[in-house]
């Protein structure tokens, strides 16, 4: 028997997460056993090609019915067109039009984790896009180097930590600095939520396109002085930028092994690594203890912003395929499934009632570290800030912070002054990113640029 309608479902094939290629191909076998006439295709695509390779098939006239997107593409996504020159994909929100169940599968979306829902909310569309794959960033403490130094509780504010890195600076035979963490976006990106301020304008590219970056705003520019005396008084390992050092570890990794190898006693890095982070500590001897993203004592605590994937609905599909799409779509926010993807994947689970699940399971009595990242983004405030920027050629935008923080830390740069240049190149990106987007210079309207990262 012919089946009456077929979804193409393109993933991000990561070398970190290849589970959720795997545990999308179940979910689409067992789809297409509650819903016989339905076959979902699912294909993995290396992450960094597949933004462009789905603007290739957009060009051609076949694109897919569902596509996995980076969070730093959020804007690419929605910059992206169909052969027609109309938007490529359509409000998840939208399509379910109000809906209370499509194809038998329940809409979960006020059941959605605050936090992801609001960043892929936007204004009057909804929710655009699904987001299965949610994290944030975390502090992680070798507590058994802690209790040695005298440290009693865990960091909490920037001074917290720099009083805890003092501490153990003090121990005979103790770690050779205090913390580590990568010279990333994300992070510089956190660090100016939790103040309450943006990263771009107007608006936190909310409010409308985002124009300009703001580089060196006040809050940008407290966390990079902080960083800077952390590093300057011997505190703060620095690892290099993504392609500095060892090319055979990407940043992520030298800032884990570090703290693996006891080199550190702190280490920022995504919730997504709690599990290994622990297990790093029961394979090397000591005991390890997630926390909060330290934040600056200054200024009121705004909240934290997500990383992670969603998913994308094409628009323009059939009727009878947009809804094959959308029930398909929905069945990632069931609570088994939702809970059991936060099990082997380590990211957040993704909705409440998933959470109440794993928590009758006692799953975070036993497994506490696992419940940091659901506190901190609870701990939101839900503004612009908290929410989070859209930007288009994000990674671009983020080079330009990692690239004027290294010269902080390695030449002695003022911060002032380099993240003013920092922003005047973020504004040129952006100035060139939206004028292909609006149409404004010859060639094809839409993004020219697609790196993901």
């Amino acid at each position: 028997m012919t089946d009456a309608v077929v979804l193409e479902v393109w993933l991000n094939d990561y070398p970190v997460v290849p589970l959720f290629i795997d545990e999308t191909r179940k979910l689409a076998e067992e789809f297409g056993r509650t819903h016989p006439g339905v076959r979902v295709e699912v294909r993995g695509i290396d992450h960094l090609r597949l933004p462009e390779e789905v603007a290739r098939a957009a060009r051609e006239g076949r694109p897919p019915a569902i596509v996995q997107n980076f969070y730093t593409s959020t804007r690419l996504a929605k910059d992206l067109l169909a052969a027609d020159g109309t938007p490529l994909f359509t409000s998840v929100e939208r399509a379910i039009a109000g809906r209370d169940e499509i194809l038998g599968v329940p809409v979960r979306l006020d059941d959605l984790v605050t936090a992801a829902r609001d960043y892929y909310t936007l204004g009057d569309e909804g929710l655009f896009a699904l987001p299965p794959l949610t994290s944030t960033t975390l502090l992680y403490a070798n507590t058994t180097v802690l209790e040695a130094a005298g440290v009693t509780g865990l960091p909490r504010t920037w001074k917290e930590l720099t009083a805890a890195c003092e501490a153990v600076a003090r121990l005979d035979n103790g770690p050779s600095h205090g913390v580590t963490w990568p010279n990333h976006g994300w992070l510089f990106q956190q660090a100016v939520a939790q103040q309450g301020a943006l990263l771009a304008a107007p608006g936190n590219g909310r409010d409308g396109r985002a124009e300009t970056a703001e580089l060196d705003s006040p809050a940008m520019l407290r966390f990079a002085g902080w960083w800077q005396q952390l590093h300057a008084d011997g505190h703060y390992l620095y690892t290099g930028l993504r392609s500095a050092g060892d090319d055979t570890y990407p940043a992520w990794e030298r800032n884990y092994r570090a703290f693996a190898e006891q080199r550190v006693a702190f280490v920022l890095s995504t919730s997504v690594e709690a599990e290994r982070m622990v297990q790093a500590g029961r394979d090397g001897g000591f005991a390890v203890a997630a926390a909060p993203m330290p934040h600056s004592d200054e200024v009121p605590y705004a909240g934290n912003v997500i990383g992670g994937d969603a998913l994308w609905l094409a628009a323009g599909l059939e009727p009878a395929a947009q809804d094959a799409a959308l029930a398909f779509l929905l069945s990632f926010l069931t609570p088994r499934h939702a809970a059991a993807r936060h099990k082997t994947s380590g990211f957040i689970p993704v909705t409440e009632s998933a959470r109440v699940l794993l928590d009758e399971e006692g799953w975070f009595e036993a497994n506490p570290h696992h419940q940091v990242a659901l506190d901190q983004l609870a701990a939101g405030d839900r503004s612009s800030a908290a929410r989070g920027a859209l930007l288009g050629d994000f990674v671009s935008v983020q080079d330009a912070m990692t690239a004027a923080m290294h010269d902080v830390l390695t030449t002695g740069a003022e911060p002032a002054r380099r993240f003013a240049q920092a922003t005047a190149e973020a504004r040129d990106l952006l100035d060139d990113y939206n004028a292909h987007c609006l149409g404004q210079v010859p060639g094809p309207r839409g993004p020219h640029r697609f790196r993901v990262g």
